[in-house]
């Protein structure tokens, strides 16, 4: 299942639910609601808190797997919720200039 985040400002983003019921705690949204809006006056305490987040995505050490066989140490290449984050804050900070809604499910 995707959710799609939609805004007149911008192209759609669609994410895998799990990822995007992520990002909507993040935002601060019900991430069981099986459509939502963060309105024009939300906007700003949403991209605060998505770039929060992202800053302590990327602060946090990330472990790497264990040595294989000939004790070579595989490089940690698992998508980040950094990584997953800027185009839903990119779409975020379009709508803001713009001044338009973002929503999902409709």
């Amino acid at each position: 299942m995707l959710i799609t985040f939609k805004s007149a400002a911008s192209g759609d983003v669609m994410m895998f639910e799990e990822n995007g019921k992520e990002l909507l705690s993040v935002l601060g949204k019900d991430p069981d609601a099986d459509k939502g809006i963060v309105t024009v006056e939300q906007l700003p305490r949403a991209i605060a808190a998505l770039r929060a987040a992202i800053e302590g995505d990327r602060s946090t050490k990330r472990e790497l797997p264990d040595a294989d066989e000939d004790g070579d140490r595989q490089a940690d290449d698992r998508i980040q919720l950094a990584q997953r984050a800027l185009p839903l804050l990119e779409l975020l900070e379009r709508s803001l200039v713009d001044k338009v809604p973002v929503t999902w499910g409709v």
